[in-house]
């Protein structure tokens, strides 16, 4: 029993940071020849310590501005904390990126920043998700309530994801062509005004397109009634718009360099070319669709290492430093946890922690539809 002890006070010292890896195998081994010990307790605590330290972890990202603040103010000083690497890799879309994960050997993907309860819910249909272990994430107790929620309602009370932050798909335009005045009065259908022809931009993806082409024909993007009107309604952003935007990154280029005068668009990419100094207005219409994302951690992935890096990224410093870095408002429940002004102030920032001025994505219904729905617009994104 007291050897057992003296290797789970090691183990604590490793995990809060106080011995370095090699350090810690060198102790226990020494521990265990000292003891005589050759198995029980000690084989499982060095099979314990191996499994839960990896080398690295692997964490797949959104690119830009986002992936920098997370690995300034999250990956590294978790890893000069641990000694494990935090792998960052980065993708623009997210069907690019299932398809990626799909193709995989398990254990090669191991965190992803997903946007939206939909992404949720299609990882557990497709049997990627996992149960965590709650009680290595002290600091999921912070969380917004409702962010949680509604992830544990799809895996069955657990969780495979932190809710990390959250946003809005909203309105971007230039003041120097249109006023806010405009902006209110023409909403999302300004997106279809002949008057801004090639000049228009918007997010080549298949929910946002349906559910901007739900607003502009009046109808609710969680019970739509007239499908016919809505791919009118893409049709017609279509043929107006100057291109696609595929990435946070295109889109701050096109609106920066004046090629595109309006255009939907993230709230936190919005913000940050505020703070580029570009005179760019951001309205949320009435429906504007609001949205979170998660950090999912992928079936076969080292659990415990994972758990340790997503209790890092909720740690308040940490995950305030992010959101400043991102230009989202964290996951963190602004009642139980004091926030920055700089975070109070960003882009769809809720004080009351309820999230109830937001619209989100329905997820048995956009699910529901989706190989109908993505199938359709990728013919209608040809010139269909």
């Amino acid at each position: 029993m007291d050897d057992t002890k003296r290797y789970e006070r090691l183990l604590d010292r490793y995990r809060n940071g106080d011995l370095d890896r090699r350090t810690f195998l060198g102790l226990i081994g020494a521990a265990g020849v000292a003891a005589g010990v050759t198995g029980g307790p000690f084989s499982a605590l060095k099979r314990q310590a191996l499994a839960a330290t990896p080398d690295q972890v692997r964490f797949d990202g959104w690119g830009g501005v986002v992936s920098e603040a997370f690995r300034k103010h999250a990956f590294e000083p978790y890893t000069a904390k641990t000694g494990i690497d935090v792998v960052d890799g980065t993708f623009g879309g997210a069907d690019e990126y299932l398809a990626r994960v799909k193709a995989s050997q398990p254990g090669e993907f191991n965190i992803a920043h997903l946007s939206g309860v939909f992404d949720y819910v299609r990882y557990d249909g497709l049997d990627l998700s996992t149960s965590l272990n709650e009680d290595n994430i002290p600091n999921l107790a912070n969380v917004i309530t409702a962010l949680q929620d509604v992830l544990r309602s799809v895996t069955g009370g657990s969780l495979s994801a932190v809710p990390y932050d959250y946003g809005t798909t909203s309105l971007a335009y230039n003041r120097k062509y249109i006023s806010d005045e405009e902006m209110r009065e023409k909403g999302a259908r300004i997106l279809i005004d002949p008057a801004y022809e090639g000049k228009i931009g918007g997010w080549g993806e298949w929910k946002t397109r349906v559910w901007y082409g739900a607003l502009q024909t009046g109808q609710n993007p969680n019970g739509i009634e007239d499908m016919d009107a809505v791919w009118d309604a893409i049709r017609q952003h279509r043929d107006l718009a100057l291109k696609y935007w595929g990435s946070g990154a295109e889109l701050m280029s096109l609106l920066a360099e004046e090629e595109i005068y309006v255009t939907e668009g993230w709230s936190g990419r919005v913000k940050a070319l505020q703070d580029q100094g570009h005179d760019i207005g951001y309205y949320d219409p009435p429906g504007g669709l609001g949205w979170q994302e998660c950090l999912f951690v992928i079936k076969g992935s080292p659990m415990a290492a994972c758990e340790e890096l997503l209790n890092f990224m909720l740690e308040p410093e940490v995950a305030i430093a992010v959101a400043e870095g991102q230009n989202y408002p964290p996951s963190l429940d602004p009642t139980k946890v004091a926030l920055s002004d700089q975070v109070k102030a960003l882009p769809a920032f809720d004080p009351s922690g309820t999230l109830e001025g937001l619209n989100f994505f329905d997820p048995p219904y956009w699910n529901s539809k989706e190989a109908e729905w993505s199938k359709t617009f990728g013919r209608v994104q040809k010139g269909y």
